[in-house]
């Protein structure tokens, strides 16, 4: 089957929704001809574009061919001709929609859209595809609702638990009294909300110096708003906060391994049902850091529900103080037992690198 997947985020952007257009795109080419396809007015080479990722991710990208596109800058007859070639088309869609003559069209919603598709139009474009999925059961329910169609799959992203363990061969590295958060440091749309968490870590230490003794937040994420990043990083002064922007993949991982706690807290202060798209999509970093040994202390809204299930429903938190009791209660050894961190292990397990292949075969 020839397969092409496209994306208007790709070259652009670089976070967890492109990492799961890509686990999506290198596990199908194990079994079928895998096109990527690139916006003809770009202006890397392909090669750039494949190196770029290939960097981000941290694996090979070979069995994938880049190669430029009509869509979405050509003609509506030169987009429609370009597609009739291909047995199967994948779409992480922006929230657009354009007709394709692909025999199957599948389209990957990653973002919980608000707008409607009410229009004759856009329904007629939803019907042509045939397949649609999200990546959290969170987005499924507000494109259903909004959308007015029946989404087919839910397909969370990839946690490669094999990745995780390797980067930390035998237990050589040990935790240490870290609380870590990762995200991209921007205040449109889903803002991480890091300047929330440094709140709540100086609120501690006011609080109770000495259980905070020796603690320190630290929070890895790119720049994509240096105003925003500013206000953060002078909020965070004569305080034991670090922040890591540009680091590997290898780096990323050990951090997840000396940390004891995680921390998330995107759609602070915000009404999941009045702005969804406010909220963690998913959110496969909280995932990651709970393969690595950490104890998530994450916000109760988005994505992060589904992640956390019922079984560790009472690490959920929605206030600030909420967050600093229940990392606190990680201090006093009440969430750092053995019961927990296999309650923690058996949930992350839930999305793994098996159950992401089984689900994706069954959409294909």
């Amino acid at each position: 089957m020839k397969i092409c997947f496209y994306s208007p985020y790709v070259p652009k952007h670089f976070g967890g929704g492109e990492r799961h257009f890509f686990d999506v795109a290198t596990l199908a080419a194990t079994k079928h001809d895998v096109v990527i396809a690139i916006n003809r007015d770009e202006k890397k080479s392909l090669e750039q574009v494949r190196a770029g990722y290939q960097k981000f991710l941290s694996y090979s990208l070979d069995d994938l061919k880049f190669v430029y596109s009509p869509i979405p800058t050509g003609s509506f007859l030169e987009k429609l001709w370009w597609t009739k070639q291909f047995d199967y088309l994948y779409y992480a869609t922006d929230g657009s929609l354009f007709f394709s003559m692909a025999a199957t069209n599948n389209l990957h919603i990653q973002i919980p859209f608000t707008d409607s598709k009410s229009s004759f139009l856009d329904r007629l474009k939803l019907y042509n595809w045939n397949i649609k999925n999200t990546n959290s059961k969170f987005t499924k329910k507000v494109i259903e609702e909004k959308w007015r169609v029946n989404v087919d799959f839910v397909h969370n992203p990839k946690v490669s638990f094999e990745e995780i363990l390797k980067a930390n061969p035998s237990g050589k590295i040990k935790k240490e009294k870290i609380i870590l958060n990762v995200g991209r440091f921007f205040k449109q749309l889903h803002s991480k909300r890091q300047d929330a968490l440094v709140d709540v870590f100086k609120l501690m230490t006011k609080q109770s110096p000495e259980k905070m003794r020796g603690w320190k937040l630290v929070l890895i994420g790119s720049v994509e708003d240096q105003d925003y990043f500013d206000e953060i990083v002078e909020s965070a002064k004569d305080y034991p906060i670090e922040f890591l922007t540009e680091i590997s993949r290898e780096t990323l991982l050990i951090n997840f391994h000396k940390s004891r706690i995680y921390w998330h807290s995107t759609g602070y202060e915000v009404d999941e049902n009045i702005s969804p798209e406010k909220m963690e999509h998913f959110g496969i970093t909280t995932i990651e850091a709970m393969a690595a040994g950490c104890v998530p202390i994450v916000i109760g809204k988005g994505g992060q529900v589904e992640i956390m299930g019922s079984v560790l429903s009472e690490l959920l938190w929605i206030t600030k103080d909420q967050c600093a009791q229940n990392t606190f209660k990680v201090l006093d050894g009440e969430f750092d037992s053995a019961e927990i961190h296999k309650k923690i292990l058996l949930q992350a397990r839930k999305f793994d690198e098996n159950v992401f292949a089984e689900n994706l075969w069954k959409m294909f």
